[in-house]
């Protein structure tokens, strides 16, 4: 500010240029910036993502399967959620396992040894330069342009031959307003099909049926009771089999406890409706 042959702005053109709207290039520097982000750090814990242990929903949206885990554990338990991190999860819309499907990624390695995820059938680098997208139920990902020329001869998944319908495959982190509309207008569906995003049963979907045909049938009430004791006592089985098949200790004790939780809630449920049903009868 001294002979330095500089010049003092003046106010009026300090804010003409605060207020100046982003022009086309740096709108796409920001949303390449955003989805770089996306492809690389988990929404709900802000962690690197783990291509070994990543999940998607409905929208395509990636995340860590441990950070899902924690954010289904009730807040009563030992590791409470920030509220920012509660608010993040609730946005997603997911309530249970079922709405989240594990994903099967190809990754390799540069020459520095960085490892990043790839398409099984292009090998190109899938991210924020390359569209991915993956088939429901099996999880496998691949290139959108990879998929195109394989969907279009036949329905099958170049992995693992698995059929799927077209509707089931799920573009990874979409801006397109078009796609996201589709997405959400398939999820519709499987809600009216009584099915989650990964394509198995919604059990909340047909609870209210449940109870109407458990009315109508209050003579075989103990019948039912015991059946359904039965299946519980085959499903928590299974659900066991399923922690004891994760490699990682603590993702395996997190999968444990959320679906010990769910078992519980359900008991809590049947004894509930038991109780309604007696006092009706007297």
């Amino acid at each position: 500010m001294g002979n330095d042959g500089g010049s003092i702005p003046k106010r009026r053109e300090l804010v003409r240029e605060a207020a100046r709207l982003p022009n086309a290039s740096e709108l796409k520097a920001t949303a390449l910036e955003s989805l770089i982000h996306a492809w690389t750090t988990c929404p709900l814990s802000d962690a690197p993502l783990d291509f070994s242990n990543t999940v998607s929903d409905w929208k395509g949206r990636l995340y860590n399967y441990e950070a899902i885990l924690r954010c289904l554990i009730p807040s009563s338990s030992e590791t409470d959620l920030p509220e920012t991190q509660e608010a993040e999860f609730a946005r997603t819309g997911i309530k249970t396992l079922k709405d989240v499907v594990k994903l099967k990624i190809t990754t390799r390695k540069d020459e520095q040894g960085h490892e990043f995820p790839a398409c099984p059938v292009s090998m190109k680098e899938l991210g924020a330069a390359t569209r991915a997208v993956y088939v429901v139920p099996c999880g496998h990902v691949f290139a959108e342009v990879a998929m195109k020329e394989i969907s279009d001869t036949e329905k099958q998944c170049p992995e693992c031959s698995a059929a799927f319908e077209e509707r089931d495959v799920i573009p990874i982190l979409s801006t397109d307003e078009a796609e996201i509309e589709k997405l959400a207008k398939r999820a519709d569906e499987l809600k009216t099909l009584g099915l989650t995003h990964s394509l198995k049963k919604d059990k909340s979907a047909s609870k209210k049926k449940r109870k109407a045909e458990d009315t109508r049938e209050n003579g075989a009430n103990g019948e039912i009771h015991k059946e359904k004791g039965i299946k519980t006592d085959k499903n928590k089985g299974g659900k066991n089999d399923i922690s004891s098949r994760i490699n990682n200790p603590m993702t395996a004790s997190l999968t444990a406890k959320v679906l010990a939780e769910q078992e519980e809630r359900t008991k809590r449920r049947k004894i509930i409706d038991g109780y309604k049903k007696s006092e009706a009868v007297g």
